[in-house]
């Protein structure tokens, strides 16, 4: 019986906990699977703001530049010819991959249009700038 032993009065003397450890097990995998997505390394930079913006894709690479022109991909610094393989592997693992830019505010127009570029010539067609959101604006 899957409540354990009975004696003739009909009161339960054993509880089966094996239930409880199963659903405790597929929990805790689930937890270390997801775990390794959340502890990304973050850089911080100072984003430009704007008033409107969309949620970024699962399907995406983060590439950051902090204010002093260093980048990162996903949250490892790389140098331009890494950042090139890095997006070739990307491209090739997924077609449809696209890139979430971050870059400091302070940085000039240039290095941001090169690191575009970047990925535009690596196969990478489609990319969003990522920014700090404010609140609109009052009519």
């Amino acid at each position: 019986m899957a409540g354990g032993t009975q004696d003739e009065d009909g009161e339960i003397t054993g509880i089966n906990v094996t239930p409880l450890v199963d659903i405790v097990l597929v929990l805790l995998i689930i937890f270390m699977v997801t775990a390794n997505f959340i502890t990304q390394e973050a850089k911080e930079v100072d984003l430009p703001s704007a008033a409107v913006a969309e949620a970024v894709l699962p399907e995406s690479v983060n590439l950051v530049m902090d204010k002093t022109g260093k980048l990162f991909f996903d949250g490892e610094e790389v140098d331009d010819a890494n950042l090139r393989l890095k997006l070739r592997a990307a491209r090739t693992k997924n077609k449809d991959v696209r890139a979430m830019i971050a870059a400091d505010k302070t940085l000039e127009y240039g290095k941001v249009m090169m690191l575009i570029d970047t990925v535009n010539i690596e196969g990478i067609a489609k990319f969003a700038l990522n920014i700090q959101r404010i609140a609109p604006p009052k009519p």
